[in-house]
């Protein structure tokens, strides 16, 4: 007799059962960092997170014999079914107990959901879309993810495999190592060139006018990525909401400009890998989480590129070689030796020739399944 039921959150119990049920599945993972549980809540807050101005979501809860046992979202994302002229829906914070049955429940729950809707296909992890964690860990189990990555364990691949789900796409994490990098005579050669013949000058971010430095981000961001396999422009709301999070996470040396003839040309985010702070802190900011990340800041040894574009008339002419060397000079002088470019889609030449360029190597995979509905 089946005994697992599948059910919505319906109250504030159910809803922090949602958020604090990954400390049951990680509680012996020395490599898992326990979400910050503020930043749980408002991302699944579909009041306050203005993604869900168009999109919708159910998130849902999986007991077996009285006792939890997993949970999962299904999510209806209207702006990536008209960018992309699909009709597609995505399942995301999806977590279970090591029991395929359980899973297969949760998933067949998010599938009906998403049919309902009309939906014909269903993607994921996607929590709860591309600019936010994605992708389910595939490779590179041995250490803890760097800052907004995903973890897992490693019996999840067999359950969605199990299931019927399929690779649709996977998404590369390159390791940077500063002193291989900054010996690559090539690179170094590269970008001198491309900053001369470019006329490029490169910037650090200005914190006292980050109003204004936002409204940069967002031009260049929406307008680089575009091509991009899965990419959703962000609204404006989502990126000020974004910007009010990192914004005090903010190193401004590895935040940086690229502007031709007074004209920003391209950006890219590197951010310090605060998750080694976090591992320690069980998700908690306060009452003395702040102090911590401040005080211990100087310890932290990794730093994350998230995004790195140039506008398309200023792609493929070297440029991004510049935007990789200064990043590494950058991040040298404050002490920051290691670092990851992530996510990178497979199939993204010009960028897995980039991270190659920088002398980076594949340490980490993750993977977007699919299945057709």
């Amino acid at each position: 007799m089946n005994n697992i039921t599948v059910k919505p959150v319906t109250n504030k119990k159910q809803f922090n059962q949602f958020i604090k049920f990954p400390w049951k599945i990680y509680k012996n993972d020395p490599n898992w960092v326990p979400p910050l549980l503020m930043e749980k809540k408002e991302i699944l807050n579909k009041e306050k997170n203005p993604f869900f101005k168009e999109a919708d979501m159910e998130m849902f809860l999986a007991e077996k014999d009285g006792e939890l046992v997993g949970r999962i979202a299904a999510i209806k994302n209207d702006t990536h079914n008209r960018i992309h002229e699909e009709n597609i829906g995505f399942f995301g914070f999806f977590e279970s107990i090591n029991d395929q049955e359980v899973a297969n429940q949760l998933l067949s729950t998010a599938e009906k959901w998403l049919k309902d809707k009309g939906l014909t296909a269903m993607r994921g992890p996607a929590n709860p879309s591309s600019n936010d964690e994605y992708a389910l860990l595939i490779e590179g189990f041995d250490d803890p993810p760097r800052l907004m990555m995903t973890y897992n364990p490693k019996y999840y691949m067999d359950l969605l495999d199990n299931y019927g789900l399929k690779k649709i796409k996977d998404l590369l994490a390159y390791r940077i190592d500063n002193s291989k990098m900054l010996s690559s005579e090539k690179l170094v050669r590269v970008a001198e060139y491309a900053k001369k013949r470019a006329g490029l000058k490169i910037r650090s971010v200005d914190m006292k006018n980050f109003k204004k430095e936002l409204e940069l981000v967002k031009y260049v961001y929406n307008k680089a990525w575009a091509p991009n396999w899965g990419f959703v422009p962000m609204t404006e709301d989502e990126i000020d909401a974004l910007a009010k999070n990192l914004k005090p996470l903010i190193q401004p040396e590895i935040v940086i400009f690229g502007e031709i003839d007074g004209k920003v040309v391209g950006f890219a985010l590197g951010m310090l890998d605060y998750n080694e702070i976090f591992i320690n802190m069980n998700g908690r900011l306060l009452p003395f989480g702040f102090i911590k990340l401040f005080t211990q800041k100087k310890k932290i040894s990794w730093a994350r590129i998230i995004t790195l574009g140039l506008i398309p008339e200023y792609q493929k002419k070297g440029l991004d070689a510049v935007f990789y060397y200064e990043i590494a000079k950058r991040a040298e002088k404050i002490g920051i030796l290691k670092g990851e470019a992530s996510w990178i889609l497979e199939d993204n030449e010009m960028m897995t020739r980039g991270a190659k360029a920088m002398n980076g190597e594949v340490y980490k995979k993750y993977r977007v399944y699919q299945k057709d509905l």
